[in-house]
């Protein structure tokens, strides 16, 4: 006969589990690339305080305006760019700060360049400073790559692209810029002719680079 018995190991008690506090849930949130804002928290259902009272603690700080990240994260020298693209996710770093990103040229701008759309509101933010310039269809969409600074994703223009952009721009940045990193640029080998073309053409600038090109390549 089977013996039956009366007592069994104690199943673990749901009044003893931890309960995941407001506190637990925006440390969760903060934790994410593109950090946590008080509209995420609201649809969350998390009171603003625990927002609050994190930050009095230093366990999170804001970034921008309206934004905030789990503090002590790594800062790198492109901790701007990170923070501009996680503000402003629609715009493309571009222009002087680009040439910065990809280590072409002299330029350290003190702004942060970004390209919007024509339409697009303009951004303010307390820091970084913002260059805004505006671009439209193809000259805004093509030539973008996506990196990834500090966790976060961020949009920038490629070099070929942005060399191509600073010609456009010579005017704001100055023709011996654009001379610069074209020069730089091609005796690093960072873009190949068709590229360039290709570029020019979208922005339509390939009268205005010929005679460099020309100088270039002889």
């Amino acid at each position: 006969m089977w013996q039956i018995l009366d007592e069994y190991p104690p199943l673990p008690s749901i009044r003893h589990m931890p309960a995941i506090t407001d506190r637990d849930r925006t440390l969760e949130l903060a934790r994410r690339a593109s950090g946590v804002t008080p509209r995420d928290l609201a649809q969350a259902g998390i009171h603003r305080q625990a927002l609050t009272r994190l930050v009095n603690e230093g366990k999170i700080e804001r970034v921008a305006r309206g934004l905030y990240h789990l503090a002590r994260q790594p800062i790198t020298e492109n901790h701007g760019l990170a923070v501009a693209a996680t503000a402003v996710p629609k715009g493309v770093i571009c222009l002087l700060s680009a040439l910065q990103y990809h280590g072409v040229g002299t330029h350290l701008p003190s702004e942060v360049w970004m390209t919007l759309d024509r339409r697009a509101w303009r951004p303010q933010l307390a820091w970084p400073p913002l260059r805004i310039v505006r671009f439209t269809g193809e000259a805004l969409m093509q030539g973008v790559e996506h990196h990834t600074i500090e966790g976060r994703a961020v949009k920038i223009y490629g070099v070929a692209k942005t060399i191509v952009d600073c010609f456009k721009y010579r005017n704001k940045i100055g023709l011996d810029v654009a001379l610069e990193a074209l020069r730089e640029a091609w005796r690093g080998r960072r873009f190949t002719m068709d590229e360039l073309d290709r570029y020019a053409a979208i922005c339509r600038m390939q009268r205005v680079m010929q005679p460099y090109l020309e100088v270039l390549t002889a």
